[in-house]
């Protein structure tokens, strides 16, 4: 489940299905880069600046490993973080954002899974390079799926249907039909990759809030016109 937590950058939301990570969704009000927000999370996740890093996210399906010292990610949109040192966050304005934990192997994973990195498989091949890295087993994988545009709000055309239908096994529930267009739910066609993937259904959590419904609390591409603004995900290993 979903909750709330204040940090010292503001309210921010966290799944309590992996409580021994630390990890965050912000908000508008939190995100990392206004005010002075990226030195405050410097400080509540115990990192030095220049080991707070984020990658330049491009909508590919290119994952890369955090390495200590290493600041530039280029073209990277899912980082794997394996070291206490870094701090990771990525940007979003409704993609999805969706932190992957392997509890067994203590290692972690931030996705930035719009749905041309949802279509690659960005975040069934994170979960792999994880496994492979770890030599864990699936079941002990969890993933918290953040907020992101929902079902409600998100039409979607042929192109973007025949990616997803090319994604998973089976697209029963992805989709639904209003007023002669098709809407996409994001959030349940990743949860279903992952599912699909051999993730145990109860070790995912979905956040439930739509970015372009609830755009007083988080930014939205579609809802804002554009907007370059961002909110994030943020992880770190103890």
């Amino acid at each position: 489940m979903f909750k709330t937590k204040v940090t010292n950058a503001g309210c921010v939301y966290y799944s309590d299905i992996i409580p021994e990570l630390p990890h965050c969704f912000t908000m508008r009000e939190s995100a990392v880069e206004i005010n002075d927000n990226f030195y405050k999370y410097c400080e509540y996740f115990k990192v030095k600046e220049k080991e707070f890093i984020h990658p330049t996210q491009t909508h590919s399906s290119n994952i890369r490993f955090a390495e200590i010292g290493e600041q530039n990610y280029p073209e990277t949109d899912a980082i794997i973080l394996t070291n206490t040192e870094q701090a990771v966050y990525l940007r979003f304005a409704d993609c999805t954002p969706v932190i992957v934990y392997d509890r067994q192997a203590n290692i972690a994973a931030v996705v930035h899974a719009g749905w041309r990195g949802t279509v690659a498989g960005i975040l069934p091949k994170t979960i792999e390079k994880m496994l492979e890295s770890s030599k864990s087993d699936i079941e002990n994988v969890f993933v918290a799926i953040g907020p992101a545009i929902g079902a409600c709000c998100y039409s979607v055309g042929d192109e973007v249907i025949q990616g997803v239908d090319s994604s998973v096994r089976n697209n029963e529930g992805l989709y639904c039909e209003r007023g002669g267009k098709t809407f996409l739910d994001l959030k349940k066609t990743n949860a279903r990759q992952a599912v699909e993937s051999g993730v145990p259904i109860e070790n995912i959590d979905i956040c439930p809030f739509c970015t372009c419904c609830n755009n007083d609390l988080f930014y939205s591409y579609r809802k804002e016109n554009g907007t370059d603004l961002r909110h994030n995900a943020i992880i770190k290993l103890r």
